[in-house]
């Protein structure tokens, strides 16, 4: 309880901050922003790099927006022009609907959806598709013998559960699974920051963690995805979110972004988020890397 209600008061503090303004943008300035972890910071300054060398428009960055609904109120209030989603997430947490699995059917209706409630659009896919990955140790799988969800069943009330604070909330998140699974933990799970939840994993301190797809620290940890075999999780593609009043002043951004689209796989993810995770190199160089590897920017 004393993280929930700190989270509570952080977004409390947050939000007039975000509301304050209705405008980002100027006649030369993009602001994007990025949610409060590694993957989100890592798409919010490839997005930066790519404006920034391929436009006039000057970026400011403000990352580390805490989750999914400050973001979503920073870009409304016109505080920020772009920053990086999941399609699932906006279908599930956003427009409340129910998750799909079909990648395209849900990219096509979130962007319908944001255009019209909200005058937001979504860029083309960055390419990979980050769904929740409920994680064990890699020795406790071999052990056990378990590869999926429903393999674990059993063994789950003997487990110490550790989930981020938006996976307890979200519709798409920790009660919709238990109800698809019959899921029961040892105790209440535990409500963590997103950058513990590996190292509390590692430590033995819980012994199943909600994270993702492409979290760098899988196989430097050695951790093992159980697979979703009842399809729960809905595709969560990579897009961006921009503002479509920013795109009408600057449609050279569309332009600048659009080079990204396909170009980042679920594996290049994977080891970008380990170069900064793992390795702790810095963001900005391994971005940079990255464009120029793919011959994005000089």
């Amino acid at each position: 309880m004393r993280n929930r209600r700190h989270r509570w008061a952080v977004t409390s503090l947050i939000l007039p901050l975000l509301l304050s303004c209705s405008c980002s943008m100027s006649k030369n300035r993009v602001v994007i922003g990025s949610k409060n972890f590694t993957e989100s910071l890592i798409l919010g300054e490839l997005m930066a790099q790519q404006i920034e060398t391929h436009t006039q428009l000057k970026v400011e960055r403000r990352f580390y927006l805490a989750g999914t609904y400050i973001c979503q109120q920073a870009i409304l209030a016109g505080r920020i022009d772009i920053y990086p989603e999941y399609t699932g997430t906006a279908l599930t947490a956003i427009l409340k609907e129910k998750a799909s699995s079909e990648e395209n059917a849900v990219y096509q209706e979130v962007k319908r959806e944001y255009e019209n409630r909200f005058h937001l659009t979504l860029g083309r896919p960055f390419g990979f598709n980050d769904t929740f990955a409920m994680e064990i140790r890699g020795e406790d799988a071999r052990r056990l013998h378990i590869e999926t969800l429903s393999q674990a069943v059993p063994f789950a009330p003997q487990w110490r559960a550790g989930f981020g604070y938006e996976f307890i909330e979200r519709p798409d998140g920790y009660r919709g699974l238990a109800a698809a699974y019959g899921l029961h933990f040892e105790g209440e799970p535990r409500v963590m920051d997103l950058g513990l939840l590996a190292r509390a994993l590692h430590d033995h301190e819980i012994d199943i963690a909600a994270g993702n797809a492409t979290d760098g620290l899988i196989s430097a940890m050695d951790f093992f995805i159980l697979a979703d075999d009842r399809h729960y999780f809905p595709a969560y593609q990579a897009v961006p979110v921009l503002r479509m009043q920013s795109l009408q002043e600057h449609p050279e951004l569309a332009v600048a972004l659009e080079p990204l689209a396909g170009k980042i796989s679920d594996t290049d993810m994977q080891h970008l988020n380990y170069q900064a995770d793992g390795l702790h190199e810095d963001v900005s160089n391994i971005v940079r890397e990255f464009l120029r590897s793919r011959h994005l920017i000089p």
